[in-house]
């Protein structure tokens, strides 16, 4: 989606985003519930929306401040801070472990299970951003790229409600 800062851009030429999206990280969230409705899809509950700070910035000068001050960045390498970050995910693949399927919201969760949770999210996130700092990837115009790609590689008239791979659909 291509939406910044409120104002009206084209998400791909299927919608119009308008001043009523809220823009958090590069992605409009309401934006996304009310473009289904335009199109004649399902309305869904209001839709879980992150709060717009710290942004993806901030979250990597609070890093690299935190690194600096230990003077860990000889250990925080691209290799390193990949394999740190697999690490992360199987803590966070631990928590639903033997769950079998698990609700949206987590409403059988515990609040300590969603702090444990938010943690381990937070940990993953956290080695990501410095990832792509290490990498010179710059991650929001990354997302935009990428969401432009899967817009063409998915186009909503062929694969509404389906999880097939691109390459399985037919012309």
């Amino acid at each position: 989606m291509m939406a910044t800062n409120g104002k009206e851009a084209q998400n791909g030429g299927d919608d119009v985003l308008t001043d009523t999206a809220v823009v958090v990280n590069g992605a409009a969230t309401e934006a996304s519930s009310h473009s289904q409705r335009q199109n004649g899809g399902p309305e869904r509950a209001e839709r879980f929306t992150f709060t717009p700070k710290p942004t993806i910035e901030d979250i990597r000068r609070m890093q690299a401040e935190f690194t600096d001050e230990r003077d860990w960045n000889q250990f925080h390498q691209p290799r390193n801070l990949l394999l740190a970050m697999v690490g992360e995910v199987g803590e966070v693949a631990e928590l639903f472990q033997w769950r079998g399927e698990v609700a949206e919201g987590l409403p059988d969760w515990t609040e300590s299970e969603r702090e444990h949770l938010a943690h381990e999210l937070s940990d993953v996130l956290i080695y990501l951003v410095e990832l792509a700092e290490k990498c010179r990837v710059d991650l929001p115009q990354a997302v935009l790229r990428k969401m432009a790609l899967n817009r063409l590689k998915y186009p909503a008239s062929k694969v509404q409600g389906s999880a097939k791979k691109y390459t399985e659909y037919k012309d």
